[in-house]
């Protein structure tokens, strides 16, 4: 049994009621979400789904075409693997177009003579697919899902076959076509930039005034606005049916509170933590066990992560944006007009805030923090790493002793930073406090930053060790009464 399977296998025992009609799996009941989408459907829209790596994009879909079946045919499509082959011509494209549509048919309840005529030879050109699509579409409800969009978005073939969908949907409108009654496309990028993107790159010349967003083959798309990520509730819902097979007397609102606060939601998140805590952690199902299945997660080479890195080592840009966010607690307007913003946005590794850039969820500020770190102890600090023999001076009897851990610091600060400036000291003083604490946590432990909240209130670093929690507040030093003032601001926070 895997309580974590629901990223992978979420939906396969999935009824339409949004109930789990076996216990091999326990999921997250997304039942409101479903009903959202399918009223887009209900509405004709076309429309695209983009997350980041591993937001439950193939999942979802793959829940929607049950979801869909007792009133649509569900054709999906995927040209993960297909081979660039397949784009080498019109002629072969509109091809594998067809064996794939009727490949997908097969599981539907069309009959085999329909499936069949969707394979017709003569279907050599764009115009004749137009034509083959209108005959086919006729009095059928259709809905076509194609996933992992963007593993072919960057070829001209493929977006002269969106303009066909484009051209049809816009003479349907007009009454003067037939085709599929529902687009939908599943990706990390947005379509509807790819072609602007092949101009600048130089893989695509543009006709005149196709520099513009406006001549996209998908501005036809309507908004998708649905939140995929997984709220408190809905992890409640998982914990809920674990809990009624098993009976662990979990506080189940607790728990799924305490996943989400590390989370916020992020579906393969939430599945790693419930996984590790069923399997490797002895089902600890409390506070504690979340805490220690996001201290295991945080050193697991997953996919995830490693694109994240990947994607911070390939952009410097986004590198930077990220530190200034993060280390530094730099504000920057969340706007999509700045390129940069709206990459780490479409990634998962940024959320509007209030008007504001902030790192999407804690584990990912407590890994890109890692990253950070171990960075400058390959480059600019490594003189100034810290003996990991300072963990036995702060452990007494398996606890962290806090007091000793900041007089150290003092310490360590004094020898390495002490001739900064207060400005220099202000922007950097929760990365040095990060660097300093990375080897004495290491494998025991973890802290996190916090972002700065919404009305202005701050704190800078909470660190974990075992079932102790701690929040630091790093301020530069100016005297008494500053000092008085700051524990004055910590005890309206926190008191």
């Amino acid at each position: 049994m895997r309580v974590g399977g629901f990223v992978r296998e979420f939906m396969r025992k999935f009824n339409v009621n949004g109930t789990c009609v076996s216990n091999e799996h326990y999921m997250v009941d997304i039942l409101s979400k479903l009903e959202q989408i399918k009223t887009m459907v209900d509405e004709k829209e076309y429309f695209t789904i983009n997350r980041g790596r591993q937001y439950g994009k193939t999942t979802t879909l793959s829940g929607l075409r049950r979801f869909l079946s007792d009133e649509y045919t569900v054709i999906p499509l995927s040209f993960e693997g297909v081979g660039d082959e397949s784009f080498a011509s019109a002629e072969v494209f509109c091809q594998t177009l067809l064996e794939m549509i009727s490949h997908a048919l097969r599981f539907s309840s069309e009959t085999e003579d329909y499936r069949k005529k969707w394979l017709n030879p003569n279907v050599k050109t764009f115009n004749s697919l137009d034509r083959h699509i209108t005959d086919m579409c006729e009095g059928k409800k259709l809905v076509l899902m194609i996933d992992e969009v963007d593993k072919t978005s960057n070829n001209i073939i493929f977006l002269n076959f969106l303009s066909v969908l484009r051209k049809k949907y816009l003479a349907r409108r007009e009454g003067l076509d037939f085709t599929f009654y529902s687009v939908i496309l599943a990706g990390v990028y947005d379509i509807r930039n790819i072609k602007l993107k092949m101009i600048q790159e130089g893989a695509h010349a543009p006709s005149l005034g196709e520099t513009t967003i406006k001549n996209s083959p998908w501005n036809i798309a309507a908004a998708f606005e649905i939140d995929m990520s997984f709220s408190p509730a809905e992890i409640k819902t998982m914990l809920e049916a674990y809990e009624a097979d098993y009976q662990m007397g979990m506080d189940v609102s607790e728990i799924a509170k305490e996943i989400y606060q590390f989370t916020s939601g992020y579906p393969v998140l939430v599945s790693g933590i419930c996984k590790l805590i069923d399997e490797k952690l002895d089902k600890e199902w409390n506070v504690g066990g979340v805490r220690q299945a996001v201290k295991l997660v945080l050193k697991e080479d997953s996919p995830l992560f490693q694109s994240l890195t990947r994607n911070l080592e390939s952009n410097q840009e986004l590198s930077d944006m990220v530190y200034d966010v993060l280390m530094i607690g730099e504000r920057w307007s969340f706007t999509y007009d700045d390129p940069v913003v709206s990459l780490g946005h479409r990634y998962g590794y940024f959320v509007d805030a209030s008007g504001r850039v902030k790192i999407s969820n804690k584990t990912f500020e407590m890994r890109l923090s890692m990253y950070f770190v171990n960075k400058a102890k390959r480059e600019r600090l490594k003189s100034a790493s810290v003996s990991t023999g300072f963990y036995e001076d702060v452990i007494e009897d398996g606890q962290f002793n806090m007091q000793r851990c900041l007089e150290k610091f003092a310490k360590y600060y004094h020898q390495y930073h002490s001739e900064k400036d207060d400005k220099f000291l202000e922007r950097e003083c929760r990365f040095i406090f990060l660097f300093f604490m990375s080897p004495i946590l290491n494998g025991r432990g973890f802290a996190h930053i916090e972002s700065q909240f919404t009305d202005d209130r701050r704190m800078d670093v909470v660190v974990n060790y075992q079932n102790q929690q701690f929040i630091i507040e790093l301020k530069i030093w100016y005297g008494e009464a500053k000092h008085e003032k700051a524990y004055d601001q910590l005890t309206r926070i926190y008191g």
